[in-house]
């Protein structure tokens, strides 16, 4: 199978060159663009994310020696969650060669956070069966970079943090109100305020509930620590 020139650009900001292209090409393929002749990428998902955990749990045990379990698991979700992985596709543009049936390129697909997270644990798959575990794991550790250092950080979730300062202060958990909300049906922006009884409240706004509340949440927080 011979590549094209976008999927060989693609190669490139990967940092991998395939042995057997098929991989790649079922990769970025999908299940909105399958047909009897061509397979999507669900399969290579379902691999690529036990791979990314295997790569992922081995780089938190050599970082932190003296971690427990407890203190792994929060920084090992941070890491693998569908967000982040999102975010790692963003960078090497995976969106912009995803093969999608009508449907999802008319909502929005090569933006989807769900659909980019597949795809990169496809392509970490693909990478995976065309070179073996090494390979597949240097390339991870490669696109994940400071992610893993950093991972402490990200691991604190900012809402179940609002919610244990505010238990702390015998005061009930925050709230969070939807101020507004923007944008195409399949593509909503929305802003989100995180509020506690004191009268505290920031505002966040992200192409999701969720992380436009943790963002509120993130916010609120450091609103707190700086006035206290």
């Amino acid at each position: 199978m011979k590549l094209s020139a976008e999927l060989k650009s693609f190669q490139d900001r990967l940092g991998h060159s395939f042995v057997r292209p098929e991989l790649l090409a079922q990769a970025i393929t999908h299940a909105s663009m399958s047909s009897a002749n061509r397979d999507d990428n669900q399969r290579l998902e379902f691999l690529g994310d036990r791979v990314l955990g295997l790569v992922m749990a081995e780089a938190l045990l050599a970082l932190d020696k003296k971690a427990t379990e407890g203190q792994l698991a929060p920084r090992f979700n941070a890491l693998v969650r569908k967000e982040t992985c999102a975010d790692v596709a963003r960078e090497i543009d995976l969106g912009a060669v995803l093969r999608l049936g009508r449907s999802e390129m008319l909502s929005g697909g090569r933006r989807k956070q769900a659909l980019l997270g597949d795809g990169i644990e496809a392509v970490i798959a693909a990478v995976y069966l065309d070179a073996g575990f090494e390979v597949a794991k240097s390339l991870i550790l490669r696109l994940w970079g400071k992610r893993i250092h950093n991972v402490e950080d990200d691991a604190r979730d900012p809402k179940t943090a609002l919610q244990e300062w505010a238990q702390a202060r015998g005061l009930p958990p925050p709230t969070y109100v939807e101020v507004a909300r923007k944008g195409p049906d399949h593509a909503p922006v929305f802003t989100i305020a995180a509020e506690l009884e004191t009268g505290h409240s920031q505002q966040a706004t992200a192409g999701s509930k969720r992380q436009a509340e943790q963002a509120a949440a993130r916010n609120l927080l450091a609103e707190l620590e700086t006035s206290t």
